[in-house]
């Protein structure tokens, strides 16, 4: 599995998670929200924010007919170019949008739905592309934003594992050098159980790329848990108020929720560490603590250690309790005091 870079930072297993804010349609419509939303996930710690560029008619058509109205979930009684309608996020907002981010500090990039949204996020200079879980079957978008030679992130929501092989065949093979993909669960919220969070490692060894969570539950535990599957990028929606009425704001972090998950994740990954079973720096001062061999009654010199003149306890300034057995029907050396420590020089050195 191969790192990506994007805007400077390094993403994979050996790096810290990358935490992708998603903003999505919690602007509801409003830029200011847009700007404030983009400046909260900079001061919660996200690396990068990212949003959605298409507009209704790049994305669905407007009609009444059965197949565009939504039944159920979140959005039933609207129509897909209702929906979008209501959520996409202007085009003449972008530029100030990647402006305002690059003032700050935080990479900014965007999902494009079609060519056009593609050729505007070339015209302002996007760092990197997402494709969305519902087009990770477009193989020609695929192909036409791999061509451009930016790192690509696509997220896998209701892919199986040929359909997903079948994008990052087309991303590759378009020229995509970088590339991540994101196991995920297109559900608005997805419940924890759904996500078989197994599945992470073996996406890792079976399309060798850098791999992450799109994580739609309603809480941090499923995406901090992915870290220590191999997670390398963890993707949430978020808002500044869940009950803000948007399109997704019940399902999206509030800023506290937002800075929690990106200190836990970056928790998560530290602990991860390395494969080390030797003693650790917090453990020194300790050591003194664990139990060792003691004397419980006095002796002297040609006397014989018998099993009650010895005693394993804390501290640990003795012999380790494993020479317990050689010890016994041993003679000393030296006089010994109750309450003292077995010492190694107290005894012949071939009793050992």
């Amino acid at each position: 599995m191969q790192n990506i870079r994007i805007d400077g930072r390094d993403i994979g297993e050996n790096h810290a998670p990358y935490v992708i804010a998603e903003l999505s349609a919690n602007h509801n419509g409003d830029i200011s929200k847009a700007l404030e939303i983009i400046k909260t996930a900079k001061e919660c710690g996200a690396d990068a924010v990212k949003i959605q560029t298409y507009r209704p008619d790049t994305i669905t058509l407007k009609s009444d007919k059965p197949d565009f109205q939504i039944n159920d979930g979140l959005w039933k009684g609207r129509t897909l170019y209702e929906l979008y309608e209501w959520a996409h996020t202007p085009w003449e907002w972008h530029a100030r949008l990647f402006e305002y981010a690059r003032s700050l500090g935080i990479t900014l990039f965007s999902s494009p739905f079609d060519t056009t949204a593609v050729d505007l996020l070339e015209e302002l200079g996007a760092p990197a592309y997402k494709i969305a879980s519902f087009e990770a079957i477009d193989l020609p978008l695929i192909e036409y934003v791999a061509s451009k030679g930016k790192p690509m992130i696509i997220s896998t929501g209701m892919a199986n594992d040929e359909e997903i092989q079948e994008a990052v065949d087309a991303a590759r093979g378009a020229g995509c050098k970088e590339l991540a993909i994101l196991h995920c669960v297109s559900g608005y919220p997805a419940p924890a159980e759904d996500y078989n969070l197994r599945t992470i490692p073996d996406m890792i060894n079976r399309f060798g790329c850098v791999t992450g969570l799109s994580d739609h539950t309603l809480d941090n535990t499923t995406a901090v848990t992915s870290v220590a599957l191999g997670a390398s990028l963890i993707e949430k929606h978020v808002t500044l108020d869940r009950s803000g009425g948007g399109p997704d704001d019940s399902f999206s972090l509030e800023p506290e929720d937002l800075t929690a998950l990106c200190r836990d994740t970056k928790t998560a990954w530290a602990a991860l560490g390395k494969i080390d079973y030797g003693q650790k720096s917090s453990e020194q001062s300790n050591e003194k603590f664990r139990r060792s061999l003691y004397f419980i009654k006095d002796l002297k010199v040609g006397d014989v250690v018998t099993e009650d003149s010895i005693k394993s306890i804390r501290p640990g300034y003795g012999l380790p309790p494993k020479f317990k057995k050689q010890i016994i029907n041993k003679t000393l050396k030296e006089n010994v005091e109750k309450n003292t420590p077995v010492r190694r020089d107290l005894f012949k050195e071939d009793d050992f």
